[in-house]
């Protein structure tokens, strides 16, 4: 007895203890998890930063969003407000998909996954999943062709390829108060001299002002007799109507200039290194592509369902779980030939106002695939910071007023043919001093 009373009570107080110490960490990952699972509630809209103006970050609009705790039917009345506010008309409901339905069409032949289990839909799994399946196939198209030419020119430049075939068209969607936007494209990437001898066509995309100002369409008339480079259709310029916008230049390009080698659609706040563009990625001394579209390739995002989203997609206006892959509106690059055939598919499928996934999903149904460009950082949806260097070796970058675009592209014009000898001349001084001070190179 006395040798069980010297040693039971050390070790049943020893296995308490491992006890204790086991349930203290058991509570701790529990309490990390629930933190986790908090931070990814109330914070899925922001894992990125966004960009500023209307085209944001476009992981935004593609981030499957949570339902909200404010009743649906104020959810509904709150965006059909917003849309009547900004002039948008959103497409007659679709017909409901079935779970299983939906199941099937994500799990055709042809739907890649990649590393980590999750599904991407690639352009021809999209397409194909809509030619098997009759039920998504419907919902996707509108039955009838829409109208050709829905709107009304008010002002056009019809004969800017009648004396010469271009090379390249650049269409840059921009809203009709922004005639300091426009004038610094015209002063820097926009200036059709940088084409050097290759024939070259800017070209501002425009709707109707907000409210009908009627002096701000006087001074884009007046700006038109001047520059003859703006292109205006009778709709409402709005956000809820870029891809509108898009189809008009489309619809531009494969009416009055169908034999262009190239077409650039971008936006105004972007900076595009177009001699850059030109001479390394077109490549005028090879014979034009065909059936070729390029940017920066947004592929397996899903739609964000987030009622309270100013990307939210509706279930019934675009029931798969996968957007096609795409290319960022913010820039992207095709051959002449794809504004007819993306224009023409358009006539045959519902409008939806995310301008980039529209034209992806016009894409899908040509059987079309985004190309990746030669260097995946060519193409930027986000601002760089700028460099000489950096600069003269991309495409585009994001994020640019036009006092930034002129200051920038100036110094990049004067610094472009040596722009990285003197970053690395620049850096070799940094790396001496350092040396000379004691101080450890960075």
């Amino acid at each position: 007895m006395q040798w069980r009373r010297r040693h039971c009570c050390p070790i049943k107080m020893t296995w308490n203890i491992k006890r204790s110490l086991f349930r203290t960490h058991v509570a701790g990952l529990l309490s990390l998890a629930l933190l986790f699972t908090f931070f990814l509630v109330f914070s899925h809209q922001d894992w990125l930063s966004g960009r500023s103006g209307p085209r944001d970050n476009p992981l935004a609009y593609t981030i499957r969003g949570f339902r909200s705790p404010k009743g649906e039917a104020n959810q509904n009345s709150s965006l059909r407000s917003l849309w009547r506010e900004t002039g948008y008309v959103p497409p007659k409901p679709l017909l409901n998909l079935s779970t299983q339905q939906a199941e099937g069409a994500a799990g055709e032949p042809g739907v890649g996954r990649e590393a980590g289990g999750g599904a991407k839909m690639g352009v021809m799994g999209l397409w194909d999943s809509m030619s098997t399946n009759n039920s998504l196939q419907k919902e996707m198209d509108v039955g009838e062709k829409l109208s050709p030419q829905p709107y009304r020119y008010i002002l056009n430049e019809p004969f800017k390829c009648r004396d010469t075939t271009p090379f390249l068209v650049l269409l840059v969607a921009v809203e009709p108060g922004q005639a300091d936007a426009r004038n610094a494209i015209r002063q820097t990437w926009g200036n059709e001299s940088i084409a050097m001898s290759l024939k070259f066509v800017r070209l501002f995309l425009l709707g109707t002002p907000k409210n009908s100002d009627t002096f701000v369409q006087s001074s884009i008339e007046e700006e038109s007799r001047v520059y003859h480079d703006i292109i205006q259709q009778d709709y409402q310029d709005t956000y809820y109507n870029l891809t509108i916008k898009t189809l008009m230049g489309m619809n531009w390009v494969a009416t009055y200039c169908p034999h262009v080698s190239y077409v650039m659609k971008t936006d105004s706040d972007m900076f595009v290194n177009t001699e850059y563009l030109i001479q390394k990625l077109l490549k005028p001394e090879m014979p034009p592509k065909q059936r070729y579209f390029t940017g920066y390739l947004m592929r397996g995002y899903a739609p964000n369902r987030n009622k309270d989203n100013k990307w939210y997609m509706p279930p019934e206006l675009y029931p798969s779980e996968r957007y096609p892959i795409f290319c960022s509106g913010t820039g992207y690059v095709f051959s002449g030939d794809m504004a007819k055939l993306i224009y023409q598919a358009s006539l045959s499928i519902r409008r939806l106002y995310l301008e980039d996934v529209y034209v992806g999903i016009c894409l899908a149904k040509l059987r079309i695939d985004p190309a990746p460009p030669p260097n995946e950082f060519l193409f930027n949806h986000w601002r760089v910071s700028y460099s000489s260097c950096k600069y003269s070796h991309l495409i585009t970058s994001h994020q640019f007023q036009p006092n930034e675009l002129i200051k920038y592209w100036n110094h990049l014009q004067n610094n472009k043919h040596n722009a990285c000898i003197n970053m690395a001349k620049e850096k070799n001084g940094r790396y001496r001093h350092r040396k000379f001070h004691g101080e450890r190179p960075p």
